[in-house]
């Protein structure tokens, strides 16, 4: 449920609790180095929202961006995470 706003992809995800949430954030660190494309994203307790943008292109989304986006989905898809609006 990847929206694109203000010159970002953005998502926000629910998980079960917090301890679920931080496994999930740290298998996305994972990803975003291996892209070499990391995010901005806040967590608070079982929430976790993103905003994707890519600066070399001027601060736009880019093909980068909707990468990261399709790995962020398949990770919270194994946490059992839900996209919420």
């Amino acid at each position: 449920m990847w929206t694109e706003t203000d010159n970002s992809l953005r998502c926000t995800f629910r998980f079960k609790d917090f301890q679920t949430a931080f496994s999930f954030m740290t298998d996305v660190a994972e990803e975003a180095e291996h892209q070499d494309h990391h995010p901005w994203w806040a967590n608070e307790w079982n929430t976790v929202e993103f905003r994707l943008r890519t600066h070399d292109a001027g601060n736009t989304v880019s093909k980068r961006d909707h990468r990261l986006a399709e790995a962020i989905d398949k990770i919270a898809a194994e946490y059992g995470g839900e996209a919420v609006a």
